[in-house]
């Protein structure tokens, strides 16, 4: 049986992450994790929080704190937070482990001795007024590509190019906004990208199968222009993993650590170290390595699309280039943006909804339905407080909620709270029972496939085919004149609500929790709809659960629109 290695993009330490950076890697990887737990298949699902970088010095300056200390705190932030939204990480790591230290080190040295790093000294931005050097994050200026003005020395957010600070046009300081800057010599560590540009071609020829949004931006990047770059891999930082040759020193990059973007995607592999060394799990390298067991591992990446360069060009070139027998990834889901509310989601300026706030403010099933029904596939998407009151009131209060109560409370009036005997044992046609077994099997192609939105399509139809029955065949109305005929409607509805909480659990997994506890049974995947609809015998006991989903009034919506228009509080 395949068994699946799933890993999120690890999200930078630097505070708390907006509701777009959720849906954009963390939440559809769970949803793909829990679909494949509940199938029985085995699953490895890793994240970590990325705390190298200027992101990280720089938060941690504005928090007055030791960045060491600021990232220890702020893992342990996002790691409850993960928690809240139930986010079912086998392990949720740190890039700046020991083992992510030494696995980092192993591949410089790897890579050095394959003659795919070459030592360059270049001119750099540096600040009089900062005394140092401006990499990545510590300088801002307008990107020469399409003309926004607040891109960064590493890449612009607005068209996703990766820039050196020297690219940038009106240059200045992030730390003392100063403009006073002058390029200097220093030397650095360049991955020769170059030099593997055809076996990564021929490598991203063979995806046929990757979505067009992860297949094009790699292209792009491999052919635009005087096609793929060799890239700085070292940065003039105090806080990262020194550069070393393995174990050995680097003559001539003393006091200088690695660059973010190399070390961090080799924390997918220290994160199963580390998962190992935490007593959690055992035999991390049959989940990495192909000599030691993992050809028969599917690895599936979640990712936003401004990551996407990274994980097709230089992580496996990293991985390609250490020339070792390590696993690369099968298959790369990435996504668009989600907007905010008429523009976008903007850290800096604490406008839409943060994870913790979206916490307080509705249980996470609430948010986890809503941004996976709408998650940003084949385009970007918009987050509207108008959007998410109406489908969380009609999909879930109404629809599924407003079903099981209807269901268990008629129930128990009539005949108590167990599932009735009598009548025959189906009060449906086959059409019914034919119907509903196409839409199990196109969900479970929807979610093999990750298609998202399509998945939870078909789930709501599934939902809204026990409310078409109800309607249909009014129990109320025919209890009064075939009680057994009743019993066996009911019967029939009761059965529904199991398996509806199995094929909900990926997306909502508190409620479907609810629901199997409520019916008295374990989650149990199905196989033929009409084995599963008489999987609740006549005589098995239930109880009936408090309302699901309370509805979102408009008093609350036009509270919270106002509320997260802009500044955070």
């Amino acid at each position: 049986m395949t068994r699946h290695l799933i890993t999120s993009a690890i999200p930078y330490i630097n505070g708390i992450k907006h509701l777009g950076n959720l849906v954009g890697s963390q939440l559809p990887a769970d949803l793909f994790a829990r679909y494949q737990r509940g199938r029985g298949r085995e699953v490895l699902f890793l994240c970590a929080t990325d705390e190298h970088g200027t992101p990280a010095e720089l938060a941690a300056a504005k928090a007055g704190k030791p960045v060491a200390e600021y990232c220890a705190e702020m893992h342990d932030v996002q790691a409850e937070i993960a928690r809240g939204f139930r986010l079912s990480f086998d392990h949720f790591g740190r890039s700046s482990s020991p083992e992510n230290h030494k696995l980092t080190q192993h591949f410089a040295g790897k890579l050095a001795d394959n003659g795919l790093i070459r030592e360059v000294t270049e001119k750099q931005m540096y600040s009089l007024a900062d005394g140092r050097f401006l990499p990545d994050r510590y300088i801002e200026g307008t990107c020469p590509n399409c003309g926004f003005e607040s891109a960064r020395g590493d890449q612009c957010d607005n068209c996703t190019k990766q820039l050196d600070p020297t690219d940038l046009i009106n240059p200045h300081s992030t730390i003392s906004g100063s403009t006073d800057l002058e390029q200097r010599e220093t030397k650095h560590l360049y991955l020769c990208q170059s030099k593997m540009r055809d076996q990564l071609q021929a490598w991203i020829d063979s995806k046929t199968d990757w979505p067009i949004l992860t297949t094009s931006i790699a292209k792009k990047w491999l052919n635009d222009g005087d096609g793929l770059q060799d890239r700085g891999i070292t940065r003039d930082l105090d806080w990262g993993i020194p550069v070393k040759k393995g174990k050995e020193d680097w003559p001539g990059m003393e006091g200088k650590v690695f660059y973010v973007w190399f070390d961090a995607p080799i924390e997918y592999i220290a994160c199963a170290q580390e998962w190992v060394n935490a007593g959690k799990g055992t035999d991390w390298e049959r989940w990495w390595r192909t000599d030691k067991g993992a050809d028969d591992v599917t690895y599936t990446q979640f990712m936003g699309k401004d990551n996407v360069p990274f994980h097709t060009l230089s992580f496996p070139a990293t991985i390609l280039g250490s020339g070792e027998p390590w696993k690369l990834v099968d298959y790369i889901k990435s996504f668009n943006y989600l907007n905010y509310d008429g523009g976008q989601f903007s850290t800096s300026r604490g406008r839409g909804v943060f994870m913790d706030q979206a916490l307080s403010l509705l249980p996470a099933d609430y948010w986890r339905w809503w941004l996976l029904s709408h998650a940003p596939e084949s385009s970007d998407s918009e987050f509207t407080w108008e959007n998410f009151q109406a489908s969380a009131n009609k999909d879930l209060a109404d629809v599924l909620g407003n079903f099981v109560s209807r269901v268990t409370k008629f129930c128990r009036s009539k005949f108590g709270e167990e599932v009735p005997a009598g009548g025959p044992e189906f009060p449906v046609g086959s059409s019914v029972l034919a119907d509903l077994e196409t839409r199990i099997r196109a969900y479970e192609g929807h979610m093999e496939a990750m298609d998202v939105r399509k998945a939870a399509n078909e789930l709501r139809a599934i939902w809204v085919m026990g409310n078409e029955f109800l309607q249909e065949a009014a129990p109320w109305a025919t209890f009064k004149e075939d009680p057994e005929l009743a019993a066996s409607q009911i019967r029939f509805a009761l059965n529904l609500i199991p398996l509806y909480a199995v094929l909900s659990a990926p997306f909502i997994p508190d409620t479907a929790d609810t629901l199997h506890k409520a019916m008295g049974v374990s989650p149990e995947w199905p196989g033929p709809a009409a084995d599963a609809l008489t999987r609740l015998q006549p005589g098995h006991g239930f109880t009936v659960p408090d309302n699901l989903f309370a509805k979102i009034t408009d008093e609350q919506r036009e509270e919270w629109q106002e509320r997260f228009a802009g500044t955070r509080d």
